[in-house]
């Protein structure tokens, strides 16, 4: 297994101090400040989970209580994953948890909601292990509560996850991405997953994913970490489950993880460029991209 590098550790610190910085001065004088909320988007395996656990013990022993969202918490009950799976059989890309689609927005609209209050919030846990690698999400007992009674509110919220601030495209762009795939699929050079699929499966994503604006425009600021060559994110899995069947005791095979990936990858190809030209307004600066290699280290810092 690879070394993991925690080398983005102090880029994303100091720019998570300065959106903070920026977000109280703006509402400076408000009686009740709202959390500053940072979307933290980066591919299954390259790291994010330590990055992010090490920041928010940062920034909480600075005096910023923070708390961490990972959407895949918020992923579907396994019944409705099952539910959801068996209306589009024919749709790849949606028989396992991944795809927009396959999370509870209103659970994240509730949660987001009650953060930017201060209310009392229960972050929920979902896992992965269950079914056999499957997944289900945990029993309520078995989730957190932040902003209990007597705690001083969180400040700063991490939402992190590999489809965190992806934008849907537009059909045109849509048809022209498909289009393009389809036309290189028989290459030999071809290692793509999108020209595989058909418009209608790739459409399906596409249209769920236009309701995810609906957190996506709540986020103040986005870390992009950014793989140089995507397949990477291959390895990178293979690594992760591995780890989770040996700390665990169960979870999917290493054909499951590659025919696991294969339904991600689509939307690596689709939304990733949008992702790199910013998500957010042209020139507002809220947004840092990390570029890592294969060894997750950093080569290359960049603001948008």
């Amino acid at each position: 297994m690879s070394k993991l590098f925690d080398d983005k550790s102090t880029h994303c610190l100091n720019f998570i101090l300065e959106q903070y910085h920026n977000h109280s001065t703006h509402n400076l004088g408000a009686s009740n400040t709202t959390p500053v909320f940072v979307g933290i988007n980066g591919a299954q395996g390259a790291g994010k989970s330590t990055l992010i656990s090490s920041l928010a013990k940062t920034l909480t022993a600075r005096g910023l209580p923070t708390v961490v969202l990972s959407i895949d918490d918020f992923y579907l009950c396994h019944d409705d994953q099952i539910r959801l799976a068996s209306r589009f059989p024919a749709n790849p890309l949606i028989q396992h948890r991944g795809q927009p689609s396959t999370h509870d927005l209103p659970l994240i609209l509730s949660v987001f909601s009650a953060l930017r209050q201060g209310k009392s919030s229960k972050i929920p846990v979902y896992d992965k292990s269950a079914f056999s690698g499957q997944g289900d999400r945990a029993p309520p007992d078995n989730w957190f509560t932040v902003n209990n009674k007597g705690d001083e509110r969180i400040h700063i919220v991490l939402f992190e996850g590999w489809c965190v601030g992806y934008r849907a495209l537009d059909d045109e762009d849509l048809r022209n991405s498909w289009n393009s795939a389809v036309n290189q699929r028989d290459s030999k050079e071809y290692e793509g997953r999108l020209g595989l699929n058909s418009l209608e499966s790739i459409e399906y994503v596409n249209n769920a994913l236009k309701q995810y604006d609906k957190i996506t425009d709540q986020l103040d600021a986005l870390i992009h970490i950014d793989a140089e060559d995507p397949r990477y994110v291959y390895a990178w899995r293979l690594e992760q489950e591995a780890s989770l069947r040996s700390t665990r005791g169960s979870g999917m095979t290493d054909e499951q993880v590659v025919d696991f990936v294969n339904g991600y990858y689509p939307s690596y190809e689709l939304f990733t460029d949008g992702l790199r030209a910013g998500i957010f307004h042209k020139g507002r600066g809220g947004q840092l991209r990390l570029v890592v290699g294969k060894d997750r280290s950093t080569k290359e810092v960049l603001r948008i």
